[in-house]
């Protein structure tokens, strides 16, 4: 369920924590909201796990502390990307009112920076407790009524969020048909750019207990319509790219949080939309890891 989160005004920011006794903190948020943004650069994020402690670990990760670190990066970057998409698995295990709370004041500092955040939601989330906690953000009309979906516009590309949470704590997604019928419609109606599609669900036709179990339905709506260029998602916890039978290319986000494979990467992916394709760079938690900093460039296919 994607929800967009503009930035904060720096003069708002800086109100804030004044009124906290904490302007100091402020500084580092605000000369990065200074910077100019890439319009072509996208950071792309996906199964943060936030839970209500900011000191709770699993499986040998404080997520808290992964995200804070990612979104130091993120702020200390000589140019700003143009937005945040983060993929879902927003919230730790359930979607409780208090993760969304932790969550919240962990994205301040990026909506401070400058940075415009759009979220989607998974299936360890919660979407009304989310929607409770976020209420000041003005949703805008709904064009499927049982999911939120949206269109992001940048210059190469537009970026299509959807919504593939079924149920909360229940590993499998489902789009559904008129999720789906929408799709097809607004796709039909944005042919001029090639269309970017995001989700939390892996695709996996063969796999309905673990991945978007109407994989299929989607691939049939996505692949005759040749402006679609790319699918983007998460929850396997695994750092993946490559490239369907029509040429689409898919790509498996990595976890900000935890992996589920020992040597697997966590992190996030900076992607610079090309003219013809789009340049990812894995970020890695470990900057030591083998993983850390490789570039993959993937074309688009044939209109």
């Amino acid at each position: 369920m994607p929800i967009h989160l503009p930035p904060v005004s720096r003069r708002e920011f800086l109100r804030r924590f004044l009124l906290a006794g904490a302007g100091l903190l402020a500084a580092p948020n605000l000369l990065a909201a200074a910077k100019s943004a890439d319009p072509h650069a996208w950071a792309l994020l996906s199964d943060t796990h936030i839970a209500a402690d900011r000191a709770k670990a699993l499986r040998g990760v404080v997520m808290a502390r992964h995200f804070e670190r990612v979104s130091a990066e993120l702020l200390g970057l000589h140019r700003r990307p143009a937005g945040v998409l983060i993929a879902g698995d927003l919230a730790l295990n359930s979607g409780e009112a208090e993760d969304y709370s932790t969550l919240k004041e962990l994205l301040q500092p990026l909506r401070a920076g400058g940075l415009p955040i759009h979220l989607a939601l998974g299936n360890h989330d919660h979407r009304e407790r989310f929607l409770a906690l976020f209420r000041e953000v003005a949703t805008a009309a709904r064009p499927v009524a049982t999911h939120v979906v949206s269109v992001l516009r940048a210059p190469r590309a537009n970026w299509f969020l959807l919504d593939s949470l079924e149920q909360t704590a229940a590993t499998p997604g489902l789009l559904g048909e008129a999720q789906i019928a929408w799709l097809a419609r607004t796709l039909d109606q944005h042919k001029n750019k090639p269309a970017i599609v995001v989700l939390h669900h892996n695709l996996d036709a063969r796999n309905g207990n673990f991945a978007l179990k109407d994989t299929q339905q989607f691939f049939d709506t996505v692949r005759p319509r040749r402006q679609v260029k790319a699918c983007v998602f998460g929850h396997t916890h695994v750092w993946r790219t490559w490239q369907d039978e029509s040429g689409i290319q898919c790509v498996n986000l990595p976890p900000v949080a935890y992996v589920f494979n020992e040597g697997d990467p966590s992190g996030w992916v900076q992607a610079t939309l090309e003219r013809h394709g789009m340049k990812l760079e894995l970020r890695s938690m470990d900057p030591k890891h083998p993983a850390h900093g490789q570039v993959v460039r993937l074309a688009w296919r044939q209109a």
